[in-house]
């Protein structure tokens, strides 16, 4: 009966049943999403005005032919732009030829993630408009259709994790405005086709993981715009690289491993500048390591294991600081170990190992971690650290023993005289510190920064640490309300739970952190207590000035209060607030990151530990896992594992910190992205729904803004189309900045410096928005 209604958004609910089959009588709907365990009614296709169909992560189940028909129905809907059918997991069957015959203007198609089996319809060609097509991760058999040329729009194109076989078709280098391919994991044959030469607007290229046979196209080569990824590792591709590569200037990863390609590799891979990872590892590769592959000054990873390399490692390769990882093993490398590698500060793992070197093992650096680097199966090599249990190498001539005979009676006597002051230093030290030990009023980690507070006083103005005043738990102990008794002052005094393991380090590290920072987008420090509580035991809280707004994971996720009357009082957050909350914390973090000395890494951000005041302004908060980031560069990969700082909060862990990678400022830009995502959405990142690999990322990069926004916004809605306009534009920028944040590899993440920036557009468009209703409100006046 709602003859007017356009748009209808039922998702972020449990509603389960039938949707009547009466909606099909709203002939004005534009736009249609639903994420539910609902059922569509059969006529679907009656909504002929329909723009948007989203039922993307869902229950739908499809089987036979009659269970797509709704499908089939949608090719009345002359106006529709987009569908996604997307993780719906038990949606099977084949899908229907009649997907040929929707809207020639439709721009999006997304089945990624179902269980949908049979060919992928030959008809697909005749959908000219489409920019996006999204059929990752289901059962499609038999060939990419060689109609595909035909979507000269097309953009996005994934095939990923499928059974698709054949040849890749000659006709996808018509698709010149393709910027993303990707078809690994499917059993595709023949050759890689030269037309691929001819897309020049092709940004990332995978087609690993397939049987592809043959050389690699000279044309790749001239994919000269090709500024992230060429992936071709796990195919059966034979010949050499081409020489060109080094026309290949913007690439920044280069994978060809577990191939059979032959020959040198070619020194004009030196040309790439901008590469970062190069991984040509598992293949049959001869020859010498190019020296050129020094200049390439940014790279980080550099993989050349299981080949058939022969000379010396380049000492060039020393040359470039940043790199992280070295892997030369199983070939044929004789000659000594560069000893200037050990120089490398970023260098955090290093194999050399089954190849013919010699001579000396250096012992700094990357070296002198055996958890980090492997040299085994080099039986000329000798000396390294002791742990290494190498031979001595061979003593020096008896002239030059003789000749630092002398600087050596000099050294002994002066090393045994500062070996015993240590001695006597550290006595002193723990005779103060035992002295320290014994003083039991509060003493403040602050050094005289803050006033001291007693524990005693603590406990009144807690009322005992009653219950009533507790205002939150955390992982190393418990917040309470409380108010001081010299200035009558509300505060919040963050409790920590001594028996919790790594509760003190985390004290120590929130102390540490604390004293270094001052910014009003972080909580501000009151005070600090170190003492001991009324039964004789170890007592450590911190006191913080009070947020009447308690945290932002509240008012996200208002359901998982505890109290349900303050269920009920918490508002909606409008998106202008979201967007000030998402500029407080990168602001906060901007500061952490590059203007403090050393920079600081928060390593737990999220909503719990965002803390908004009666002025809804943000401020981070909780800086128990925090690091000083020489300390985090500086550790070691077997020191980082156990560290309390990369542990986090899953859903907001970067990924390198599960691959043992020190902790970063990346990291940090990782979490916030998430944070941003959930900020718009209104989803966590370890919501129900987020399972069999969709993710919080997914879920938005494969949808308009429009749908993933939390639907709380709605509510906002003054009906006009300014406003729906604003929202759409507002969402599509904070989107992308939250995608941009969280991409996988850390070099890829934008900075906060650099965030602060892409604000703009978000908050020009909402400030015209209100400049706009205050012009409409005056003339109402």
């Amino acid at each position: 009966m709602l003859s007017n209604l356009q748009i209808l958004f039922l998702g972020g609910n449990k509603f389960t049943g039938q949707i009547p089959a009466s909606i099909t009588n709203c002939s004005g709907l534009r736009m249609f999403a639903v994420s539910a365990k609902f059922h569509l009614p059969a006529k679907t296709g009656r909504l002929t005005s329909l723009t948007l169909f989203n039922m993307g992560v869902n229950h739908f189940e499809a089987q036979t032919a009659e269970d797509w028909n709704f499908l089939s129905s949608l090719t009345n809907c002359s106006d529709l732009q987009q569908v996604y059918l997307d993780h719906n997991y038990k949606l099977g069957g084949v899908l229907p030829s009649a997907v040929a015959n929707l809207s020639v203007g439709l721009q999006v198609l997304n089945v990624g993630g179902n269980a949908i089996s049979g060919s992928i319809p030959s008809g697909i060609g005749n959908l000219v408009g489409l920019e996006r097509l999204v059929l990752y991760e289901n059962h499609f058999t038999g060939n990419i259709p060689e109609g595909i040329g035909r979507l000269r729009r097309l953009q996005w194109l994934t095939l990923d994790e499928n059974n698709l076989s054949g040849k890749i078709p000659p006709s996808v280098g018509n698709l010149t405005q393709l910027y993303y391919l990707t078809a690994p994991y499917n059993t595709l044959r023949g050759p890689i086709p030269a037309t691929i030469g001819r897309l020049q607007s092709l940004t990332y290229l995978v087609l690993s993981n397939n049987f592809l046979h043959g050389a690699i196209p000279e044309e790749v080569a001239n994919l000269t715009v090709l500024s992230d990824t060429i992936d071709l590792r796990f195919n059966l591709l034979t010949g050499s690289l081409p020489s060109d590569l080094g026309n290949l200037k913007n690439v920044e990863n280069f994978f060809v491993s577990g191939n059979r390609l032959r020959g040198q590799i070619p020194s004009t891979l030196g040309d790439c500048k901008v590469l970062e990872y190069l991984a040509l590892d598992a293949n049959f590769f001869q020859g010498s390591i190019p020296s050129a592959l020094g200049n390439l000054a940014g790279l980080k990873g550099l993989n050349l294991t299981k080949n058939n390399l022969t000379g010396e490692i380049p000492q060039t390769l020393s040359s470039i600081d940043g790199l992280q990882e070295l892997y030369l093993s199983h070939n044929e490398l004789s000659g000594a170990i560069p000893e200037s590698l050990q120089n490398l500060s970023s260098l955090f793992s290093i194999d050399l190992s089954f190849n013919h070197l010699q001579g000396p093992v250096p012992t700094e650096g990357v070296f002198s971690n055996i958890t980090l680097m492997s040299i085994v199966g080099n039986d000329g090599l000798c000396g390294g650290s002791q742990s290494l249990h190498l031979p001595a190498c061979p003593a020096q001539p008896h002239g030059r023993r003789r000749s630092i005979s002398v600087p050596l009676a000099v050294a002994i006597p002066t090393l045994c005289f500062c070996f015993l002051s240590a001695i006597v230093s550290v006595l002193v030290y723990c005779r103060k510190k035992h002295n320290k030990t014994q003083f039991t009023s509060s003493t403040s980690p602050f050094d005289g920064q803050y006033p001291m507070i007693s524990y005693a006083e603590l406990l009144r103005s807690t009322a005992g640490f009653d219950a009533a005043n507790l205002i939150g738990r955390g992982r190393f102990g418990s917040v309470y309300k409380a108010t001081l008794e010299h200035d009558n002052r509300t505060v919040a005094v963050k409790v920590f739970d001594l028996q919790q393991s790594g509760s003190s380090r985390s004290f120590l590290a929130e102390c540490e952190a604390l004293s270094r920072i001052r910014h009003r987008n972080l909580v501000k420090i009151v005070t600090c207590c170190s003492s001991i509580d009324s039964d004789g035991a170890d007592f450590k809280a911190l006191v913080f000035d009070f947020m009447a707004n308690k945290s932002l994971d509240r008012w996200l996720h208002p359901q998982l209060e505890d109290d349900s009357r303050e269920h009920e009082e918490v508002s909606n957050l409008s998106l202008i607030q979201r967007l000030n909350i998402a500029i407080d914390v990168t602001e906060a973090l901007d500061y952490l990151h590059n203007n403090c000395d050393p920079p600081i890494v928060h390593c737990d951000l999220k909503p719990s530990n965002i803390l908004l005041d009666e002025d809804m302004v943000a401020h981070v908060g909780d800086f128990g896992l925090a690091k000083l980031l020489p300390e985090a560069i500086s550790r070691s990969f077997a020191d980082s594992t156990n560290s309390i700082g990369l542990k986090g909060s899953i859903g907001y862990v970067p990924p390198e910190y599960a691959e043992g990678n020190p902790v970063s400022v990346s990291g940090d830009a990782y979490s916030f992205g998430v944070l941003l995502l959930e900020l718009l959405t209104g989803k966590s990142p370890v919501d129900e729904i987020f399972e069999e690999g969709l993710t919080l990322r997914r879920f938005v990069e494969m949808r308009g803004a429009m749908e993933i926004v939390d639907p709380a916004l709605l509510l906002h809605d003054d009906g006009t189309i300014d406003w729906w306009n604003s929202v759409e534009e507002c969402s599509t920028s904070l989107a992308r900045i939250g995608l941009a944040c969280t991409e996988q590899a850390p070099r890829d993440r934008m900075g906060m410096g650099e965030l602060l920036h892409s604000y703009a557009p978000s908050t020009m468009c909402l400030s015209k928005r209100s400049k706009r209703r205050t012009m409409k409100m005056g003339n109402n006046t």
